[in-house]
């Protein structure tokens, strides 16, 4: 896989956060899987199940994170999608379910990275537009 030069460093931090979002749900299946050979899956709790569904939902955010950090257009929509349903899991963390100590901070990353998407080089990039240079000493001394 060939990793584009023009990307901006805002779409790959982007990225970087997006894909360490996802390895923390693929570890969480982990730690599920575990629970559910140690006899925690009883009836009506299925464990198994709960760890499979983590796991291929860590792995598409996985997907999605690696996708922008390679410069793929199409990892930013998923990328925007993830992060505003985690901004519904943050809200419900810190208000109803009275952990705000869970909510702020998944509220404070899934804000930043959806700032890195929507910043200029970032909408930008998606768009196809080439990369704006920055002025010259000239520009700056008129």
């Amino acid at each position: 896989m060939q990793v584009s030069a023009a990307v901006p460093l805002t779409v790959r931090a982007a990225g970087i956060i997006v894909a360490l979002q996802g390895l923390t749900g693929v570890g969480f299946a982990v730690a599920v899987l575990v629970r559910a050979f140690g006899g925690g899956s009883t009836t009506g709790s299925n464990l198994y199940g709960e760890a499979g569904y983590f796991a291929v939902l860590g792995a598409l955010v996985v997907v999605a994170g690696t996708g922008l950090i390679l410069g793929k257009r199409w990892g930013r929509t998923p990328a925007i999608v993830i992060e505003l349903l985690l901004l519904g899991v943050a809200y419900y963390a810190a208000g109803p379910s009275g952990r705000p100590e869970f909510g702020i901070p998944v509220a404070l990353v899934g804000v930043l990275v959806l700032v890195l998407l929507f910043l200029a080089p970032s909408r930008a990039w998606s768009l196809g537009e080439p990369p704006t240079p920055p002025p010259d000493d000239q520009d700056r001394r008129r």
